[in-house]
């Protein structure tokens, strides 16, 4: 595979390119350029954080989890091409000389490169930037000051990189959704990598080939956001925070799921289609989706077929979906916000939930006309409270009846004692988050953030 992107202002241009090397090897081992740093090596700690620019704007990413071919026809920064060409300081780099954002340092070129980002982004929700970038000694304080200091300077001119003109480098890069369906059907044993946040790890962790690979991110057609009077709609290439963004005003607490889901890193590689493809039972997507009523698009050649999401997942690593067909988009109806998502982790950041609960219960004339309430981390799949939801419509919405329904907790998800969560605690867990969502409802203050005597 052959790929041309541009590196610190530079053209590279890579013949034979092994599909699942990583930006972060291929820069330490045959560039020299070690000032991006291998820690976790699966997109957690953000020391190899990188910035990279293409038609969609500039984005931090993790580049131990950032195949080369992901990278054909974009710009890449590393904390090296930060700085000026005759070596001028970027003003993140001098205001962490200043304010004393540093002590051993090897994490404080991931932290630089993220803060580059949100600068040329012009972002100041610095909290939220640098979430996915994890300090051990220096303490967060002084490098928040230090992004701070930095906002109000111009960002320097020698960051100003613009995506390069690339040829078609292989059909294992289609460049739109009609190439994909067909060199899918083709090559029907091939792995698709959207984002490659988890299958990256199959790779870094699990040393896994995977070969042949088939690469999604030049296909423009399955980013589309589309939002009707009737519909939404997100293309399988969406990434989580263009979704969190399109869903802030329609469903706010999807949304504030959405920015605690990973890191801004990982946000921009991930999408909602890899999301739901991967068929994981504590993806927090598919649940919420699911509460919405969401209909999955799957294509396989020319043809195209759409289910109910929630018929998507038939048992633990089983999906309903064939050799050769992939994810082309999920849809819901427009619809009035009834929804609440309770993600629910040991870490508030950046942490796989142990349980996320998603509901949307309809009430009219003080009685509940409808009902679909999802888990995440209660089954083997992503699955529906089917004897709650019943045991609430048709009811008054009251506190009898929030309490009456609790017990059906109990026949619909029989969940497992992992590392995460007990199975008892995760049953408690989700019958508290249907007393949440009646509370939050009726307009009382359920602020898990804050303990009060």
């Amino acid at each position: 595979m052959n790929i041309t992107f541009l590196l610190n202002g530079e053209t590279v241009e890579l013949s034979d390119v092994t599909p699942t090397a990583t930006l972060l090897d291929w820069l330490r081992e045959d560039r020299g350029l070690t000032g991006t740093k291998e820690g976790c090596n699966e997109g957690d700690c953000g020391a190899c954080t990188v910035m990279v620019t293409d038609e969609d704007g500039h984005k931090a990413l993790n580049s131990c989890i950032l195949f080369l071919p992901q990278l054909h026809g974009k710009a890449v920064r590393t904390v090296e091409g930060a700085s000026g060409p005759n070596g001028e300081a970027h003003p993140v780099q001098q205001a962490m000389v200043d304010l004393h954002g540093s002590q051993c340092g090897f994490c404080t070129p991931g932290f630089v490169m993220s803060m580059v980002a949100s600068h040329v982004n012009g972002a100041s929700d610095h909290d939220t930037q640098l979430a996915g970038n994890l300090c051990r000694c220096t303490g967060y304080a002084p490098i928040i000051r230090a992004a701070q200091a930095a906002e109000e300077q111009p960002v320097p001119v020698w960051l100003k990189d613009k995506p390069v003109a690339t040829r078609v480098a292989s059909p294992m890069l289609p460049g739109s959704s009609d190439e994909l369906a067909e060199v899918y059907a083709a090559h029907p044993d091939a792995t698709l990598v959207a984002g490659a946040t988890d299958v990256g790890l199959w790779v870094t962790k699990q040393l896994r080939d995977l070969d042949p690979v088939i690469f999604l991110n030049r296909c423009d057609d399955l980013k589309e956001v589309t939002i009707t009077e009737e519909e939404v709609r997100f293309g399988a290439m969406v990434d989580m925070n263009r979704m969190g963004e399109a869903l802030a005003d329609l469903h706010p607490s999807y949304a504030e799921m959405i920015r605690r889901y990973a890191s801004v890193q990982v946000r921009h590689a991930a999408t909602v289609g890899g999301n739901i493809a991967n068929g994981s039972p504590i993806g927090d997507n598919p649940p919420t989706l699911i509460a919405l009523g969401a209909t999955l698009h799957l294509r396989k050649g020319e043809k195209r077929r759409s289910i109910p999401l929630e018929e998507f997942f038939i048992d633990y690593g089983k999906q309903d979906r064939s050799p050769g067909e992939f994810v082309e988009a999920v849809s819901f109806a427009r619809q009035a916000d009834r929804l609440k998502v309770y993600k629910l982790s040991k870490r508030f950041d950046q942490d796989i939930s142990a349980v996320c609960g998603c509901f949307n219960i309809t009430v009219t004339d003080g009685a509940v006309t409808e009902a679909r309430i999802a888990f995440g981390g209660m089954a083997g799949i992503p699955k529906r409270a089917t004897h709650v939801e019943t045991a609430l419509v048709g009811k008054p919405w009251t506190r009898e009846t929030i309490g009456a329904a609790l017990p059906a907790f109990a026949d619909d998800y029989s969940p497992l004692t992992d590392m995460r969560a007990s199975a008892n605690y995760r049953l408690e867990t989700a019958k508290a988050m249907l007393e949440r969502y009646f509370l939050d409802d009726q307009g009382e203050v359920t602020n898990v953030l804050e303990v009060s005597a």
